[in-house]
């Protein structure tokens, strides 16, 4: 049975969180754990917590069954967009200039090669 965990206005821009949900998008669980613990760019610090969140949720759906056995894989992962801050910063002969503080939401849902298969 697939579980879904959801990251609301995380305040990283969408591009920089796509480059990491495109890195572990289909991998096993564990390597993809690996993979975002070790890895350099800030934003895999929160995808890694939604990760262990999405199992933690797979875990309550699923009573009974060890995750170990069960082969978890990431299903899916999407990064969408989210609200935009708008802040002026100062710029030269009293102009402003707009700085656009972005914000995206993520969604991972991890299922059990088992059941893909059926």
């Amino acid at each position: 049975m697939e579980a879904v965990a959801k990251l609301r206005n995380n305040p990283t821009s969408t591009r920089k969180m796509r480059l990491l949900a495109d890195l572990i998008r289909g991998m096993d669980v564990e390597k993809a754990l690996n993979v975002l613990k070790f890895h350099p760019k800030h934003p895999s610090v929160p995808l890694e917590k939604l990760l262990l969140s999405a199992v933690a949720n797979w875990k309550v759906k699923n009573e009974g069954v060890r995750v170990e056995d069960a082969n978890l894989i990431v299903k899916t992962v999407f990064v969408d967009g989210g609200r935009i801050l708008k802040r002026m910063r100062p710029a030269p002969q009293g102009r402003g200039y707009r700085v656009r503080k972005r914000s995206n939401h993520v969604t991972i849902a991890v299922d059990s090669k088992v059941a893909e298969a059926k």
